[in-house]
């Protein structure tokens, strides 16, 4: 029952924001307003839920840089968790289905977030490019999640390359980030809300100047994955 109230002030608060986002959208190209509504939206979620988030190693990344963040997903909560505790302003990239939620994915297709239609090839090579102009001509963060999908039990999944491509391509440094414990609170496939703590784990920025083929981006691939490991594992 306490979960289904939860769910349903979560959709209220979600429809209030989202409206707020679209008008911020209109008188504020440059999506300074609608970061900070995105942190409002999130610390909201993150109240109404019973969830607080203790972070680590804020103090190795600049809050004013543009950076490519790279982080594990085990829950639903995760992308707010990162909203709130990613300082910089941050975009994410998100499959096209979203788009057609009424108002919520409004807000997502026209706001600083990269649409991606999974089933086109074409479409991962126009994100790639939307990405390096957001991040050049509005200094936003771009977010991705290298395993591509939730992890049902919270173990990390195979890391998908391109996400490392991206990280090549754009030509900003690469900050690997670990979320511990979201999937307590909320794992792939349940809708039943838990109160806790989430953990989110920040490490240094990568430069990726040295990336110049598909073996390298394999080698940061592999390096990524085991610092995001190694930290589940320190953190749990």
């Amino acid at each position: 029952m306490i979960t289904i109230i939860k769910l349903i002030l979560i959709g209220i608060y979600t429809l209030i924001l989202s409206i707020l986002a679209l008008i911020s959208i209109i008188v504020d190209r440059s999506f300074i307003s609608y970061h900070y509504l995105s942190k409002i939206f999130s610390g909201g979620i993150l109240f109404i839920s019973g969830v607080r988030v203790k972070i680590f190693g804020i103090d190795k990344i600049d809050k004013n840089a543009t950076y490519v963040f790279v982080s594990n997903h085990a829950s639903q909560f995760d992308i707010t968790v990162l909203q709130w505790g990613v300082p910089n302003r941050l975009a994410m990239i998100f499959k096209k289905e979203l788009s057609r939620i009424p108002f919520f994915g409004w807000q997502l297709k026209f706001g600083p977030y990269i649409m991606v239609d999974r089933k086109s090839p074409e479409s991962g090579m126009k994100s790639i490019e939307e990405a390096k102009e957001l991040m050049k001509n509005k200094g936003i963060s771009v977010l991705v999640f290298p395993e591509g999908t939730r992890s049902k039990t919270g173990e990390l999944l195979p890391f998908k390359r391109g996400a490392f491509h991206l990280a090549a391509k754009v030509g900003y440094p690469v900050v690997p980030v670990t979320i511990v414990d979201s999937d307590k609170i909320m794992p792939k496939g349940s809708f039943k809300l838990k109160k806790g703590t989430v953990k989110l784990i920040f490490d240094s920025p990568i430069n990726t100047d040295n990336i110049k083929s598909k073996v390298d981006e394999l080698q940061l691939m592999d390096n990524i994955k085991k610092i995001i490991q190694n930290n589940k594992e320190k953190f749990l």
